[in-house]
């Protein structure tokens, strides 16, 4: 029991020791996140240093960010055949629900999350729901995808029972790890340990957008029975797409 209790800093608590990291913005020049392929290449050098194996680039595509995904993926190749660490590459894409997001849906102009290409990483505003909110998510499954909500304990609106009704209904839910440690405040720290309690959790991203963020996050302790069940969640995220 004490052990469990104990805290690790990040850096020394084993969490990225083979870590699938399935949110980022990384690939830089593209969205709010890294502005220059250096930071970029710094920051897979210090995960690779860690253990992380293998990291998802996820940058925003949303009405204040109209990335295209034919785009996307030319500067994504750009980026991965100039690196020559060891991290497994991969592109994905966080899409905004909003006015746009069902004729990108409708045209299948999308760019998927996970190996199966099965799966598909949305957000909506942290504080206000989008109109629509659950057709949309149904209709994400009827045209055979399965939502996976990015940092579902951000989102201000949202009540236990609106969470209870997501999962009943499939929508799988993504860890920002940062919110554990405090970095969203106190009420997104609050859930996400509420919904690690509940094992609500499939995947764990660290939603990076900045070298110094990831620095300053490895400083940060953790409760060791966090560690643990994030262990356990990135073993089984590598199953599920």
């Amino acid at each position: 029991m004490f052990f469990l209790t104990k805290k690790f800093t990040l850096a020394d608590s084993g969490i990225f020791d083979g870590l699938t990291d399935w949110h980022s913005h990384v690939l830089p020049g593209v969205d709010d996140g890294l502005k220059n392929a250096q930071e970029s290449y710094a920051i897979l050098d210090h995960y690779e240093e860690l253990g992380v194996r293998e990291l998802w680039l996820t940058p925003h595509i949303m009405e204040d960010v109209p990335n295209d995904p034919e785009s996307l993926k030319h500067n994504f190749e750009e980026f991965k055949g100039a690196y020559a660490g060891g991290i497994q590459l991969n592109l994905a894409a966080e899409n905004m629900i909003d006015n746009l997001f069902e004729s990108r849906l409708k045209e299948r102009n999308l760019l998927p999350l996970g190996g199966k290409g099965k799966s598909l990483l949305v957000e909506t505003s942290y504080y206000n729901p989008p109109m629509g909110l659950q057709r949309v998510l149904a209709q994400i499954k009827i045209d055979g995808l399965t939502p996976v909500l990015a940092h579902p304990e951000r989102y201000r609106y949202m009540a236990i029972p609106d969470y209870e009704h997501l999962k009943s209904t499939g929508v799988l839910f993504q860890l920002n790890m940062p919110s554990l440690i405090g970095a969203y405040g106190k009420t997104a720290k609050e859930k996400a340990e509420e919904f690690m309690k509940r094992g609500w959790y499939e995947f764990v991203g660290f939603d990076l957008h900045s070298y110094s963020s990831l620095k300053r996050y490895l400083e940060c302790k953790l409760p060791a029975k966090f560690i643990e069940k994030i262990k356990l969640i990135n073993e089984g995220s590598k199953n599920l797409i």
